[in-house]
Order: C-alpha cells, then sequence, then structure tokens
C-alpha cells in the first residue's frame, strides 16, 4: 500500500527500524509519489544507503542494489550475454548434426542467455526499489548512460529490442561527494541533504537497534561520537560506528562509558591510526563523566 502522507511514511519506516525526521520523510514520499529518482548526498555514515533498505522493506519492495566504483561500464550494471552458455549451445547444435549458420546465431542472442545486471533487473521486476549506491565513485560516462537509463525508465537491447519498466522503480541514489556529479542527473532527481542525527534521534537509533541499550549508555555513547565529529578526523563516526561502539560495550558487560573502557574500544568508533591519536590527545575517552561528555 502506498503511504498516503509523509507522516505514513514515515511510521512504516519506523516500523522497519529506520528514524527519519520530517526532511527524509517528506523527501522520500515525494519521490515515490511523483515517480522521480531520490538523490541523497551526506557525509558517510548518515543512513543514505539505509534509508533504500528501509524503504524496500517499509514499502514491501524488492531491493536491487547497484554498488558504483571506478571503471563501472554498461555491462555491469545493464546486462551482459552469457558466453559460457552460448558456446555449450553452440557445440551442442554442432553435435546435432548439419545446422544453419544464420539461425545458430539467432539462437544465441535469446532471453535464456541474457544476464539482466541491476538497472535492467529493477526495470523488468518494478515496482522495486534500485539503489544505486556512491554514484560519485562512477566516471562521467557511467553518469550520463544512467542518466539516459533512469530518465526514460527504459533500454534498447539491440537483439532483443525495447525494455520498459511497467511502473517506474524506487530509485535512490546516494552520494558521499567524493567530487561534484553533474548537474544534469541532479536536475531529474529530488535532492535530500543527509545530516547525521540530533542527540536525541541518535540515542533513539542506539535503542531501538540495541534493545540491550539502557538509556544512560546510549546517551554517552552519542554523546561522545558527537564530540569525536567536531573533531578534525579523517574519517568522522557515523550512525554505523556509533552502534559498532554500543554493540562492543554490550559484549564487554559494560553499562556505562568510562573512560578507561573509551580509550581501550576506539577502535569500534575509529578507524584510522592518526584519529585514534587526535581523540586521544582531545582528551575524548577522558572526557566521559556521569551520563554525558563534559
Amino acid at each position: 500500500m502506498t503511504p498516503d502522507a509523509p507522516e505514513e511514511l514515515a511510521a512504516e519506516l519506523d516500523r522497519v527500524g529506520y528514524l527519519p525526521d520530517a526532511g527524509i520523510a517528506t523527501a522520500a514520499y515525494l519521490a515515490l509519489r511523483m515517480h522521480r529518482p531520490l538523490f541523497c548526498e551526506g557525509e558517510p555514515g548518515t543512513g543514505k544507503t539505509s534509508l533504500a533498505v528501509a524503504l524496500a522493506q517499509a514499502l514491501d519492495l524488492p531491493l536491487i542494489r547497484l554498488q558504483c566504483h571506478e571503471g563501472i561500464d554498461a555491462t555491469q550494471a545493464l546486462y551482459d550475454w552469457d558466453f559460457p552458455r552460448q558456446l555449450l549451445h553452440l557445440r551442442a547444435l554442432e553435435a546435432a548434426g548439419p545446422v544453419d549458420a544464420e539461425a545458430a546465431e539467432a539462437s544465441l542472442y535469446t532471453r535464456r542467455f541474457l544476464l539482466a545486471r541491476p538497472l535492467l533487473q529493477a526495470l523488468e521486476d518494478a515496482p522495486c526499489v534500485l539503489l544505486v549506491d556512491e554514484v560519485d565513485r562512477a566516471d562521467d560516462e557511467f553518469e550520463a548512460f544512467l542518466l539516459e537509463v533512469l530518465g526514460e525508465n527504459s533500454v534498447t537491447i539491440p537483439e532483443l529490442g525495447r525494455v520498459t519498466a511497467k511502473t517506474p522503480p524506487l530509485v535512490v541514489l546516494t552520494s558521499n561527494r567524493t567530487r561534484e556529479v553533474h548537474d544534469a542527473l541532479k536536475r531529474r532527481c529530488l535532492y535530500h541533504w543527509l545530516e547525521h542525527p540530533d542527540l536525541a534521534r541518535e540515542v533513539a537509533i542506539l535503542r531501538r537497534r540495541l534493545p540491550g541499550v539502557t538509556e544512560r549508555l546510549a546517551h554517552q555513547v552519542a554523546s561522545a561520537v558527537r564530540r569525536l565529529r567536531d573533531l578534525d578526523l579523517i574519517k568522522p563516526p557515523g550512525v554505523a560506528e556509533s552502534l559498532d561502539w554500543a554493540e562492543a560495550l554490550l559484549t564487554l558487560g559494560r553499562t556505562e562509558l568510562d573512560a578507561e573502557t573509551a580509550a581501550t574500544t576506539l577502535g569500534a568508533v575509529l578507524k584510522y591510526r592518526e584519529d585514534a591519536q587526535r581523540a586521544l590527545s582531545a582528551g575524548v575517552p577522558a572526557g566521559v563523566s556521569g551520563s554525558t561528555i563534559v
């Protein structure tokens, strides 16, 4: 069932464990109702990828993910031909006796030998949620190709013809802004910048995802992580690192984040030696006191 208001979508996302603010819920709702891609930018760990996963769960739709990387091309994103199976098929034809060359070639390029990659799969399986993750890692040529496919919700396969989605997939594109994505792509999308959650929402996320975490411990972890984000770190921690830190403390049987435990478990939240040294120098672990960071 399609939600009738952003508040209804927010409630469905909450139901599956994703706690959106009003801006995220409204942007996702508009993308769903307007059949427009949603372009999400923000620092790593702000919940961009998790939003697509949660939308698929909340709307009871399959999730199809395309992970972008440097050098990705159309065959990795759209479709490819299963050459080993085509070769076996050709050998089987030859073994069966004389065969017409033109007929044999035509039989090689049928749907049974087509390998649907994420974009084609999304067009064929829609309605679904298509996650195009970290599009900023792809190059300009792939971005232009992606623009064409998403703009028309269809693709032409020379050997088979045109494939068009009966219902456009709900597309979520994410970017960590390692480079600027072209305006042409952004213009065709609804845009939302995701911030790190405020203290109260991060505490709520920790308690929702880790039921064993007490209010006190969740507040201590969220406060410490917020202070770490204020430092000049190579990789500021996101919500995922907050969850890892809280889970590490639970695993150790800790009920609060004292200075000694914070210092010895920094590896759960900071993944660079330089960041850990900077945090220790800034006295973040030593600043843990009571239920807040002082």
